[in-house]
């Protein structure tokens, strides 16, 4: 795959963001309808992806791959932490925006963006491997993420691990371990509702992009930095830790684009939980969001 084709693959995404930007500045989409929708493709649409991707996937990935995949993501996060600690000063000398840096470094927006990405780049049965990550990614927010705002681990915190991503990400997981094959109806059904995901989610987006102030977005020199950072510079830093794991060229590109995700929302909302200022946070979403598309397939061309 060139890094021409991906790019146009990329390209088309960031037309469904733009419809987004286009039907919010027209009035045909407001915060409302966009909050409905958000709660549609996080409650329903998304995981019915995440199914119907499983169920395609029976019988053609073997158990030992799915093993491996889920020590990359441990491993991924691992070293998103550690960066996010030493590198979140340089970028804010305040307390409460280093831990939102830090969160932005680790918590990438890989349901969003990152299942739309696969899919369309790759094909629906990778986004099985997409599931395995938000699993890990789950975990370590309600851990780690929440932790980190509050200053201390909360017991009470976990009880929020019981959501529609994690239950339909187990679900997966046991279709394919269990090799059970869904029937014709049921599998149609779970089809139609998960490819409405991704021009949903990316619509989104737009709309985002609609309603933020451009010069906060395009007017921060800092967070072009952290863009590059956060979009290249670590991806391509893992990436020989990768090819040591594995010398699958699939799953090698599918792990190269979960590294390359742009920023996810849930920083943003946690720290809005917390009463911290998410102006920055906000921004960088939109512009991560919108530089992934020039930086993916960057990183997939040098994948090769």
């Amino acid at each position: 795959m060139t890094i021409f084709t991906v790019f146009f693959q990329m390209l088309s995404l960031l037309i469904m963001i733009g419809a987004g930007w286009f039907m919010t500045k027209k009035g045909m989409l407001d915060a409302r309808t966009n909050t409905q929708m958000s709660k549609m493709i996080v409650n329903v649409f998304n995981p019915m992806l995440i199914i119907s991707s499983a169920a395609s996937s029976v019988g053609l990935i073997p158990l030992g791959t799915m093993g491996l995949v889920s020590l990359i993501a441990v491993a991924m996060f691992a070293i998103l932490i550690a960066a996010g600690m030493i590198l979140s000063p340089f970028f804010d000398k305040r307390a409460d925006q280093r831990k939102i840096f830090q969160m932005m470094f680790v918590f990438s927006n890989l349901g969003f963006i990152g299942i739309p990405v696969v899919s369309s780049i790759l094909g629906a049965e990778y986004v099985v491997y997409v599931t395995e990550f938000l699993v890990i990614y789950t975990i370590v927010f309600y851990t780690y993420g929440v932790a980190l705002m509050d200053g201390k681990f909360s017991v009470s915190s976990l009880k929020t691990m019981i959501n529609p991503g994690m239950v339909s990400g187990i679900a997966a997981l046991l279709l394919i371990i269990l090799g059970i094959q869904l029937p014709g109806f049921l599998m149609t059904a779970v089809t139609y509702l998960g490819n409405v995901t991704s021009p949903m989610a990316l619509v989104a987006v737009g709309f985002a992009l609609a309603s933020t102030d451009s010069k906060l977005i395009f007017c921060q020199p800092k967070l072009y930095l952290f863009s590059i950072v956060k979009l290249l510079v670590l991806p391509l830093l893992m990436l020989p830790l990768l090819r040591l794991a594995t010398g699958d060229p699939a799953l090698i590109s599918v792990c190269m684009v979960m590294f390359g995700m742009p920023i996810g929302n849930m920083p943003l909302i946690l720290g809005n939980q917390k009463g911290i200022d998410g102006s920055t946070c906000s921004a960088a979403i939109i512009l991560t969001t919108i530089l992934c598309v020039f930086t993916i397939p960057v990183l997939l061309a040098i994948v090769g």
